[in-house]
């Protein structure tokens, strides 16, 4: 994998996603260089294609039953713009190390008590991923194989039982920030080096172009 700090990795793939979710309707040419840009991301990444194409494809049917409803044509721009918005997303999710969300989310340029909040969410988010993970792999040990036996797996109670999983998991961490000092406040300085602010100037610019030009000019 390309060595890319993460709060640089969040920031990029943010302009990238943020630029190309503004682009006009129908402007199929802009779109298809953020296309570009998002391949070129993956790759530099080194995204996992399998888990990403998994991934891709259970939010792209969720997406088509929201999208279809408003016409073929719109449907089909709005379903393209989604992909290449999941594919930058998807691929800096899949690449991130084990708690490392919220290193990254520390560099947002946003207020401290939202910064706060989305820090504590990531790091719950990973917390009921983790869970899942371990009553998927359950399941699998019990003989349910295959998506339709997770399915099956995966009823009330059990929903029920991952609840009360993360929630007793969560409260266990939050005793050890308190433990460890945390007075409902986070160390939320993470600097970018010159070079890293530099390199987000170049594609915010970059992106800013190709998002207004798509209002001038539509192919």
């Amino acid at each position: 994998m390309m060595q890319i700090s993460l709060p640089l990795r969040l920031q990029l793939s943010l302009i990238i996603v943020i630029g190309a979710a503004f682009l006009k309707y129908h402007s199929w040419s802009n779109l298809l260089v953020y296309g570009a840009i998002a391949l070129v991301w993956v790759y530099l990444l080194q995204v996992p294609l399998p888990k990403l194409g998994g991934l891709l494809g259970a939010e792209l049917i969720f997406l088509s039953f929201v999208a279809l409803p408003l016409g073929w044509e719109r449907a089909s721009f709005l379903l393209v713009r989604s992909l290449i918005c999941l594919i930058v997303m998807n691929g800096f999710l899949l690449t991130l190390p084990p708690h490392s969300l919220g290193i990254a989310l520390k560099s947002l340029p946003i207020p401290a008590p939202l910064k706060e909040n989305l820090i504590l969410a990531g790091q719950y988010l990973e917390i009921l991923l983790l869970e899942v993970t371990r009553m998927q792999r359950s399941a699998q040990l019990r003989g349910l194989n295959g998506t339709a036996g997770w399915l099956r797996y995966a009823s009330a109670a059990m929903i029920g039982a991952l609840y009360l999983r993360t929630l007793d998991r969560a409260e266990r961490v939050y005793a050890a920030m308190v433990a460890r000092g945390y007075n409902g406040k986070l160390p939320l300085d993470s600097p970018l080096k010159p070079k890293e602010r530099f390199t987000l100037l170049i594609a915010g610019v970059i992106a800013t172009g190709l998002t207004l030009s798509s209002y001038l000019t539509v192919i």
